[in-house]
């Protein structure tokens, strides 16, 4: 039995009914490499079920701790089904592009069962007619609750469950027999709850002593070796995606090559690939909501997450994150310059997050009592307080790298994919950015109230790339 940290159990705390809080990946395939040319779902089965020991995810279910009175367990369960969690469904014809992505959204939007364990697998056939795939592809999709994973888990479990050839041989069995969990009484879990909460006032105030005067100090010395000053936080500007989320989505993604995207990056020095998916995104939304007659004066601003976790921690579950507050550059009409901006601006943010402890503030997370957290996510929810404040961030843009050399599901050939995450009030819209075999993916999630036209986006998306392209190239070319 492993109890969740503060920062995992949180992602079930602000989970409303509006708002679930898992994250997928959708990955498209052309069976054509496969042994004999085709995929079986049965042999789907049996692929997944020789890997389920790579993570702890998959056979953990939730107990939670009367009254909320502290996080909640992870146990193995003892009811796990596999074939509950893996599911089989079609498109109708032609299978396109856009129908995929109308399935997944409709499968995003519902929530996961908080008593099994919180993932679901979708093989989705029938992909007939999308671009530079033969007929006969398919994709799968994957849900996991974001409190057992952060982007790094699921790239490692999305790496450990492919193999580098089509014909690779089955994979090597646990170390160990899988042994169930029995669950434990309501008693015994509040008997861990009591002592918990006796010694969190004791962590809090070592951990403030920690915080406080000493730490502070060696802060403003790291904060003077970088020369920099921490940026004032200012709010954001109040747009379409500001306020309450429905239970409805959209999702939508588009691919670039990686070898286009890497001279726009060398065009301002130091910039990263993550600053020029900022960028097209701060240019496709500077577009979309300058065509509906919406764009802010004051640029929108972007929250990034970044990996806290260590070398000693990969491979373990969970969330080790922390998150860099960077201008979008929507309110810059010149892609170049929106490009330096959005570079000058990342810069910054990370110092700040350096500066300011960023495992400082998950040490912090353990100690928030997880009924009051809970209450106030419903409560924010039920009385809509998105719409009655002022933003601190307008989106998210999420970089998760993928692998580079091609990889193999059960001998099928993964052609692409892409990732999203859950909109919240006040936040609705969130783009993914991922990388494969030299492909740049980016996508979109979104309510489908606040962003009726995904497809338009996502082409937005396409010609935000192109004009950063054509802006960057022509001013190398002019030096």
């Amino acid at each position: 039995m492993q109890q969740l940290s503060g920062m995992d159990a949180s992602f079930l705390y602000n989970e409303t009914a509006n708002a679930p809080g898992h994250v997928f990946s959708v990955w498209i395939y052309d069976q054509s490499s496969a042994p004999g040319g085709k995929v079986t779902f049965k042999g789907i089965l049996e692929h997944v079920r020789q890997r389920l020991h790579i993570s702890r995810t998959f056979r953990q279910r939730l107990v939670e701790v009367p009254f909320g009175l502290d996080h909640p367990y992870w146990i193995e369960d003892a009811a796990f089904d596999l074939e509950y969690h893996v599911r089989h469904i079609a498109l109708p014809k032609p299978g396109d592009w856009r129908q995929l992505c109308i399935q997944v959204a409709r499968l995003h939007s519902r929530a996961l069962d908080r008593q099994r364990p919180l993932w679901e697998m979708y093989v989705i056939e029938g992909l007939d007619n999308v671009k530079d795939l033969p007929p006969g592809s398919f994709a799968i999709m994957i849900k996991t609750h974001h409190a057992a994973i952060d982007g790094v888990t699921l790239l490692e479990i999305t790496s450990a469950i492919h193999d580098l050839t089509p014909d690779a041989p089955p994979a090597e069995p646990p170390a160990a027999e899988w042994r169930p969990e029995q669950e434990p009484t309501s008693l015994q879990l509040l008997s861990r709850a009591t002592m918990h909460n006796v010694t969190r006032p004791m962590r809090m105030a070592r951990l403030m002593a920690g915080s406080m005067p000493g730490g502070l100090e060696r802060r403003r010395e790291q904060r003077a070796r970088q020369n920099f000053e921490l940026p004032a936080m200012t709010a954001a500007p109040r747009t379409r995606f500001s306020g309450k989320v429905t239970t409805h989505r959209v999702v939508e993604a588009r691919r670039f090559e990686l070898d286009t995207a890497k001279p726009i990056k060398a065009a301002v020095p130091g910039a990263t690939i993550n600053d020029v998916a900022i960028t097209v995104v701060g240019g496709a939304l500077r577009h979309y909501l300058e065509e509906k007659g919406e764009l802010p004066t004051e640029s929108l601003r972007v929250m990034a997450p970044i990996s806290t976790r260590t070398a000693e921690q990969a491979g373990t579950a969970g969330n080790q994150v922390s998150a860099m507050l960077v201008t979008a550059g929507t309110d810059i009409a010149d892609p170049r310059q929106r490009l330096v901006a959005v570079h000058e601006s990342t810069t910054a943010s990370k110092a700040a997050s350096e500066a300011t402890g960023a495992r400082d503030l998950a040490q912090f997370s353990e100690l928030m009592p997880g009924g009051l957290a809970a209450l106030a996510a419903r409560t924010a929810s039920q009385f809509e307080v998105a719409t009655r404040t002022t933003p601190v961030v307008n989106t998210v843009v999420s970089n998760v790298p993928g692998s580079q050399v091609p990889l193999y599901f059960a001998g099928a050939r993964l052609f692409t994919f892409f990732g999203g995450a859950g909109v919240v009030d006040g936040m609705g819209l969130i783009n993914g950015v991922s990388s494969y075999a030299g492909q740049l993916i980016l996508s979109a999630v979104s309510d489908r109230e606040m962003m009726p036209d995904p497809g338009h986006y996502a082409d937005l998306l396409e010609q935000s790339f192109a004009e950063l392209t054509e802006a960057t190239t022509s001013a190398s070319a002019a030096r």
